[in-house]
């Protein structure tokens, strides 16, 4: 069981966490019918005075997206630039890099780093502190020199294939936006499970123009398998302690069969029926604590080495990471001992309750 909950979470934590190190909880933008990455701007000034005063938000970051044409050496390849200031918060995507480190920011020029995929740096021939061409199809059409600072890989298909992060001001300089406009916002909570509570209230406050969207709307594929993996690791677990609590039933009935002759002296030397099956009850807590010692060990030595030395192998295309994850959760882990110690020690009670229906005559000629 301990195993079980601990991949089958860190499976859901980590895709979770590679979605957020790239879209926050909530997104809010201007209303569009066309639906195009290069929108109409929204008011800063605006949105962060909409957000003031809403407890549940922890950050609140501009973006702006704006589609380009990238030429490495030899090949080009459309893209889609996210541009992010100084202010964003890059700590998520440090987990996904596989080479180089995040957007440095200056407070006197512009950044001129990008973060490319390792799908993007491979296609265009790209390495750590190459210099790429970032053609913009516009009028007139513009060109931006750019170096690899960052090189990450989420193993979303959504994001390594087309998402280049750089400094938000270019996009501001290409569409000859003022400083206090960007494409967005982004919102990111102190608690992700209050998101639909959240996105009423940022909804009420926002301006009529404006549209909000929820990260589980934006993937809801993805968060549709999560949930439904969220279900059948409960069914898992359901089935497990069933046949642990099943194994103990068996156990302590062959205890008893074994041990007629016994139980009919004991009773013929004046021990009640309550006595004789404490006995059987404390001996079936003996083997359940033994085997959720040797179970705890065994299982959580797994996982330590597994987190650690990264020994089992995954394909990414499948699934999204390239190892086994596992996730600590001492809480989880403690209730789901107490959990199956607790409905052992009641399923014992089923078998003992055959004890009182042994006769000591009978018993002791039993052979």
């Amino acid at each position: 069981m301990i195993v079980s909950f601990s991949i089958l979470e860190g499976f859901r934590n980590q895709i979770q966490s590679k979605i957020f190190s790239f879209a926050a909880h909530l997104q809010v933008s201007k209303y569009d019918t066309i639906n195009s990455f290069d929108g109409e701007p929204i008011s800063t000034q605006a949105i962060e005075r909409d957000l003031k005063g809403i407890p549940e938000i922890k950050t609140a970051q501009p973006y702006a997206f704006k589609t380009a044409i990238a030429k490495g050496s030899d090949e080009v390849l459309g893209i889609i630039i996210k541009g992010i200031d100084k202010n964003y918060d890059l700590e998520p995507m440090r987990g996904n890099l596989v080479a180089g480190r995040p957007l440095a920011f200056t407070d006197t020029a512009v950044s001129n780093e990008v973060m490319i995929s390792s799908q993007i740096a491979d296609k265009l021939r790209l390495k750590i502190g190459d210099r790429a061409i970032f053609y913009f199809i516009q009028n007139p059409p513009r060109l931006r020199r750019f170096t690899v600072a960052g090189i990450y890989k989420t193993g979303l298909e959504e994001f390594d294939q087309a998402y280049v992060l750089a400094d938000l001001q270019h996009i501001r300089d290409l569409n000859r936006w003022e400083d206090t406009l960007a494409g967005g916002y982004e919102i990111v909570l102190k608690d992700f499970s209050k998101i639909d509570t959240v996105a009423n209230v940022v909804f009420e406050q926002m301006d009529y123009d404006l549209k909000l969207e929820k990260i589980t709307d934006q993937y809801a594929q993805l968060f549709d398998w999560m949930k439904l993996l969220k279900k059948n690791v409960i069914i898992f677990l359901v089935l497990i302690i069933f046949v642990a609590t099943f194994n103990m039933v068996s156990t302590v009935f062959i205890m008893i069969l074994e041990r007629t002759n016994m139980i009919g002296l004991l009773k013929a030397l004046g021990a009640t029926d309550p006595q004789i099956r404490e006995i059987f009850f404390y001996r079936g807590l003996s083997l359940t604590l033994k085997g959720l010692f040797w179970g705890n060990v065994i299982a959580l030595s797994f996982c330590y080495v597994q987190d650690r030395f990264k020994l089992i192998p995954l394909d990414p295309e499948n699934y999204y990471m390239d190892t086994v994850p596992i996730n600590w959760d001492f809480g989880v882990i403690f209730l789901l001992n107490a959990i199956t110690l607790i409905l052992t020690m009641l399923s014992i009670i089923i078998p003992t309750l055959m004890i009182t229906r042994i006769k000591p005559v009978t018993a002791i000629k039993f052979d």
